[in-house]
């Protein structure tokens, strides 16, 4: 395992298709950046929230995506990922069913410095350059971020993907408190 770097960044896709606590979609994502920001992960960049279809298609609800860059200097990959686990669980996340609906998703897509397996993780994620709902996001705030192991810049990725009925919503209202 490399050593944890003092300066990193991390990028986390974010997905909600299930209200937790009354709150639901865009606004459900905003309090998971703040869920975020509150453990000391400070948000970097923060993308716009793109509606998709569930995937596979199904008859679940449209899910609701975004991308936070995090700074990340401290934590293994493995770390940030219980992280995320536990800000999941407070949000009420139930992993019984794979591609099943869920109140918040939250998935390490790449870490600086981090390149293959790490405990129950790999990055860069596995399937993200397959994913619309990931690299639409990950180009507003990163376009010029290459996949380590393809070599391809985030925007060729996406550019590589079929057409989709995702959208973009509009912006991820967070508040602006850093740390």
């Amino acid at each position: 395992m490399k050593p944890v770097r003092k300066s990193a960044t991390a990028f986390v896709a974010l997905g909600t298709n299930l209200p937790h606590g009354g709150v639901s979609g865009a606004a459900l994502l905003a309090r998971a950046v703040e869920a975020l920001r509150a453990v000391g992960l400070a948000p970097v960049a923060v993308s716009g929230v793109w509606e998709t279809p569930a995937w596979p298609p199904s008859d679940q609800p449209n899910f609701f995506n975004a991308v936070v860059e995090l700074e990340s200097a401290g934590h293994t990959p493995e770390a940030l990922f219980q992280t995320l686990c536990a800000i999941e669980t407070r949000f009420g996340r139930d992993r019984r069913e794979r591609w099943g609906p869920r109140t918040l998703d939250l998935d390490i897509i790449a870490m600086e410095g981090f390149a293959g397996e790490f405990g129950p993780i790999t990055l860069p994620h596995k399937r993200m350059h397959e994913r619309r709902f990931v690299l639409a996001p990950l180009a507003e705030i990163a376009p010029d971020w290459r996949h380590p192991g393809l070599d391809l810049a985030v925007t060729e990725l996406l550019a590589a993907l079929p057409p989709s009925r995702a959208r973009r919503a509009g912006p991820l209202e967070v508040s602006s408190e850093k740390g």
